[in-house]
């Protein structure tokens, strides 16, 4: 069974109350609840870890080298800041997906760039709840682990 690691950046915590108007109603438990469901479906083992750190989301990429097969990475606003996350990713060399709940390429220009998405081969942009599903079934269809 493939083991997926599945990690959410800073204020995703806050799902549900964080501008519903863009990440909707939802919360992050309800989210973590969908995640695991998917994963049984799927056939995957994850674990899911939520960070306002950039350290602490380093370490567990870090640290996931030699025990997950993938990585699920929704690195929220340190997407657009942090090569400390890229840098990371790029040396473990875990297959990773990089989800966004809200369309980042539709809203503020700074949004448009990702550093940590240079690092994955995978992108789902956009779909909410979804993009985590399908970033799953990405990691379940993949022929190398």
């Amino acid at each position: 069974m493939k083991k997926i690691l599945v990690l959410n950046g800073p204020n995703l915590n806050l799902l549900g109350v964080r501008e519903p108007e863009i990440y909707g109603r939802q919360t992050y438990a309800a989210l973590l609840e969908q995640i695991d469901a998917w994963a049984k479906e799927l056939g995957l083992a994850v674990e899911c870890y939520q960070s306002n750190h950039e350290g602490d989301l380093v370490d567990r990429i870090q640290a996931a080298y030699g025990v997950f097969d993938g990585i699920v990475i929704n690195p929220a606003a340190y997407t657009h800041t942090s090569v400390a996350i890229l840098d990371a990713l790029k040396a473990v060399g875990l297959p990773a997906a990089e989800v966004h709940l809200s369309d980042v390429n539709a809203r503020e220009k700074f949004r448009h760039i990702s550093y940590a998405g240079r690092a994955c081969a995978a992108h789902f942009i956009g779909l909410g709840f979804d993009g985590y599903r399908e970033a799953l079934a990405w990691h379940a269809a993949r022929s190398d682990g």
